[in-house]
Order: structure tokens, then sequence, then C-alpha cells
């Protein structure tokens, strides 16, 4: 389940870059905040607690 959440997040951090013309206008919030996201979701399946 963890490895799908993770695939998951990368899938999204890669869409919210604001080099892709439909997220161009949204700025670096998005991409931002999911990839805090998944630096939470790594260091919490590297230390088992996931």
């Amino acid at each position: 389940m963890s490895t799908i959440l993770l695939i998951i997040l990368i899938i999204l951090l890669i869409g919210a870059v604001p080099a892709w013309p439909h997220s161009r206008g949204w700025g670096y919030g998005p991409s931002g905040i999911l990839g805090l996201l998944l630096i939470v979701v790594l260091i919490l399946a590297l230390t088992g607690r996931f």
C-alpha cells in the first residue's frame, strides 16, 4: 500500500511542476506541498512507521 501511495505522490508531483502548460499559473505552491508530502511519506516508510 505504501508503494502505491509513493508512486501516486511522485506522479502528482511531476504533474504539478510549473513547467507544464496546465499548471503554469499555479506557481510553486502545489509542487512544494506535494514535495513536502513526498518527503514525509519517504521518511515514514524508511523508519517503518508507515
